[in-house]
């Protein structure tokens, strides 16, 4: 780990004003970064990929809104300082929207949850055993070298949404929750605050990789809201490893579905393991909407949401995985009673 300096903000004016602009530069590469949690943060400095010179520390900030989880009729708003462990155990999420709940659940050890932070979680960093190594050639962490996965052992990495320069997986759980419900976040900084659509905040690979988010190196991510219709209640996330702990998904679903009777009124599904970044299957969604939910259909939507994956030599086995997985998550939730 390279040497660096730390600083406690007390403030959120305190912590903004710690953080320059930083211009055209992506936050992951700033001289100045904040850190919560830590844990995604602190395991990439140590390897040398992450290399800050200076961290500002946003956890002594009073400000509770940074730390509530406040549910409304409509809506549940969780401040970024929120622990994940906080809300895999929250009743209320459990009840009105299993999925949010069981993301968290299935991501990491508990260990790590009581001390991941919800803003940190949704900004994690790809696990690429290339890009975690840095004598391996990286376009997302150094531009222009090239990637090494492309011909190298690739099994764990994405089948949709790659480009010619990268073909890392997003590796996250809760992200997949938070886009198959169209949450948003709030953002401030030195600009000001705003709220942009969580499905707005990752940026595809394309050419330029080492940019993963919309953020300027200023902003920090102070909330997440996340629309709650009643029928959420119907809803599950499946993820599928190669071990039951403590492991990041091959393929795995988040789904929410609205039924009447057997048809679908509404359906809203998420791909994890799969994509580069949190991935909705909006065309699978449009095709079972209006019919009745069964094998066949469930069947038909996931090859839809499979139909433009460019798999590599070893991953190829994650087009078939994935579909599987997705008609499992819709079936096992359709059986669900609310």
């Amino acid at each position: 780990m390279l040497p660096f300096s730390y600083e406690r903000a007390e403030t959120l004016d305190d912590a903004r004003k710690a953080v320059s602009d930083g211009g055209e530069q992506p936050p992951t590469s700033a001289a100045v970064q904040f850190i919560a949690g830590g844990t995604n943060m602190s395991d990439y400095m140590r390897l040398g990929v992450n290399r800050p010179a200076h961290l500002v520390d946003i956890n002594p900030i009073p400000d509770s809104s940074l730390r509530t989880i406040a549910i409304t009729e409509s809506e549940v708003r969780l401040g970024a300082l929120v622990r994940m462990s906080e809300v895999e155990d929250h009743p209320g999420i459990n009840q009105r929207c299993p999925m949010l709940a069981e993301s968290l659940k299935l991501a990491a050890s508990r260990q790590i949850r009581n001390m991941a932070s919800l803003g940190g979680n949704i900004l994690q960093r790809t696990r690429c055993e290339y890009f975690r190594e840095t004598s391996w050639p990286c376009n997302k962490r150094d531009p222009g070298s090239g990637c090494a996965a492309m011909d190298g052992f690739n099994r764990q990495h994405a089948v949709l949404g790659t480009s010619d320069a990268c073909i890392a997986t997003y590796h996250g759980d809760f992200a997949q929750a938070l886009i198959a419900l169209d949450a948003s976040v709030e953002i401030l900084g030195q600009a000001g605050s705003r709220r942009m659509r969580f499905a707005e905040l990752h940026r595809l690979p394309g050419d330029r990789p080492e940019i993963e988010t919309v953020l300027r190196p200023d902003e920090i991510i102070v909330a997440i809201a996340v629309s709650l219709p009643a029928w959420a209640a119907r809803s599950g996330y499946l993820k599928i490893r190669d071990r039951q702990s403590y492991a990041f998904s091959l393929a795995s679903a988040a789904v929410a579905l609205d039924l009447s009777e057997e048809t679908v009124r509404d359906v809203r599904i998420a791909l994890g393991g799969v994509a580069t970044v949190p991935w909705r299957a909006t065309e699978a969604e449009e095709a079972l909407k209006g019919k009745a939910l069964t094998e066949e259909t469930a069947t038909k939507a996931a090859e839809i949401a499979f139909s433009g994956a460019k798999p590599r030599q070893h991953n190829a086995f994650k087009v078939e995985l994935g579909k599987q997985t997705l008609v499992r998550a819709l079936m096992d939730v359709g059986q669900m009673r609310i």
